[in-house]
């Protein structure tokens, strides 16, 4: 955070604009919306070509557990599952802290997610300084992961995707996983999609059990790779007008407040 912080701090010393300027192109950066969107999309595309192989390559790039032996619905469920959990991580948490403390919290939040991804695992390798990392990042997406929840619901409705199934499954399944805040999005998205997401999964070489996400009212198919990419925009859009309403009626109650 010293580094963007000192970046910051010189542009807007040179001028506000500058310094607004370069603030903005700090939060853009700190989304992972379009990336996200982009590289699950890589995915829907080599499964349309009908090379597992190549799918199973695209999918590895945005999943951590083992891909080699996955069949097309094993690639396709890892895909919706990364776009369903992410919708919270990389794009809806960012956007909360940014909107408290702009892209120098937004930054520190994107620090502590990634020090999650890289040695968050509950292993010998990373027992103490891994569990600490998960433990965190368990805090700080606390409330943005259910506020991710409920406002993927919404969007749900106004897609006509199955909403009230969403939100029976979030209701039932949102725990449904080791991290308290995982599930909350799969289980919308699981619900909203009428599939069934997570259950066991293969990592470094060791089956780890699961329990599943939702119900199979229907197969998994890769064009619901395209309908997470729906739920993901329609909810960041949600949550940018959501975030912004709130920051205007905190900012006219502070002035009235003051007067």
């Amino acid at each position: 955070m010293a580094v963007p912080g000192g970046i910051l701090y010189l542009a807007y010393h040179i001028s506000f604009y500058l310094g607004l300027a370069v603030e903005s192109f700090m939060c853009y950066q700190i989304l992972a919306t379009k990336s996200l969107k982009v590289e699950s999309d890589r995915v829907y595309q080599e499964i349309q070509t009908g090379d597992i192989a190549r799918a199973r390559k695209a999918v590895s790039m945005i999943v951590g557990r083992d891909t080699q032996n996955l069949t097309i619905e094993g690639v396709t469920k890892a895909a919706v599952e990364t776009v369903a959990e992410n919708t919270s991580d990389g794009v809806i948490a960012p956007l909360f802290y940014m909107v408290i403390g702009g892209a120098l919290l937004g930054f520190g939040y994107k620090a502590v997610n990634t020090m999650d991804s890289m040695v968050g695992y509950k292993n010998e390798k990373y027992q103490y300084f891994g569990s600490a990392a998960a433990k965190f990042d368990d805090v700080v997406n606390y409330i943005p992961a259910r506020l991710s929840a409920w406002l993927m619901i919404l969007a749900s409705a106004i897609t006509h995707m199955d909403w009230e199934n969403a939100k029976k499954v979030f209701l039932r399944d949102r725990y449904n996983h080791k991290s308290p805040n995982s599930a909350q999005t799969e289980s919308v998205m699981a619900g909203a999609l009428d599939v069934q997401l997570a259950g066991d999964a293969w990592y470094f070489g060791k089956l780890c059990k699961k329990p599943a996400i939702g119900d199979a009212i229907r197969e998994i198919e890769p064009e619901d790779i395209r309908r997470s990419h729906t739920l993901l925009y329609l909810t960041a859009v949600l949550a940018l007008v959501a975030f912004e309403v709130v920051k205007v009626l905190v900012c006219l109650w502070y002035f009235t407040v003051q007067v």
